[in-house]
């Protein structure tokens, strides 16, 4: 199973991170299939890959619960909502 979860990178006491996709199994910092987005919360940017985000998650990708929510901020749902077919 693929997730999306946040890698940590920057230095001591300057956080920042990657939004990756990577196999449930692996540990935090481990080896990535794609680097998806970037998050910097202390000066609370966040820059997405969204057509990337949208194509993992049709492929049935979980994003974590703070992936989630800063990709929910971004719009990335309603955009993936919008692309889904209606049946009736």
């Amino acid at each position: 199973m693929v997730k999306l979860r946040l890698k940590r990178c920057g230095r001591k006491q300057r956080v920042v991170y990657r939004i990756i996709a990577i196999d449930a199994r692996s540990r935090r910092e481990g080896r990535d299939l794609r680097k998806v987005g970037f998050y910097d919360p202390l000066n609370n940017q966040t820059h997405l890959n969204v057509p990337a985000i949208l194509d993992f998650l049709d492929k049935g990708a979980q994003p974590t619960g703070t992936v989630h929510d800063i990709s929910k901020k971004a719009g990335v749902f309603t955009e993936l909502y919008l692309n889904q077919p209606k049946f009736n």
